[in-house]
């Protein structure tokens, strides 16, 4: 059974920078797209950032060019680097693992718990 954990969020000013770690444990196979969402209050939960098993990625416009998912992951564990942070950034921030790369969240069926990120002006 996959487990995905996430860690990482708190709280940060605006401008700021956080990393997000994703621990990954019981796939049976490498074929995986990881993707991160997030969902703010009351709004949807929409795909930020994906990274296929061949380690395409791929990233939501809002955070292009400043979030990224790095390719050289420690093994079993995936980040997402978030740099120039603003206050729309704020949400509770997920892991997911599907056989294919989707920005529909019903294209994955392993989720972490999720963790809170804070962007504050």
């Amino acid at each position: 059974q996959v487990q995905l954990v996430e860690s990482g969020g708190g709280s940060v000013q605006a401008g700021g920078s956080q990393r997000l770690s994703c621990a990954a444990s019981g796939f049976t196979n490498r074929r995986y797209c990881m993707a991160w969402f997030r969902q703010a209050p009351g709004k949807e939960r929409e795909g930020v950032a994906l990274i296929g098993s061949d380690l395409s990625t791929n990233y939501a416009d809002s955070v292009k060019g400043r979030f990224t998912i790095p390719k050289e992951n420690a093994k079993n564990t995936f980040y997402m680097q978030m740099n120039s942070l603003k206050p729309e950034d704020t949400g509770m921030y997920y892991c997911a693992a599907g056989p294919r790369c989707r920005w529909r969240r019903t294209g994955y069926g392993n989720w972490g718990q999720g963790t809170q990120v804070t962007v504050s002006s």
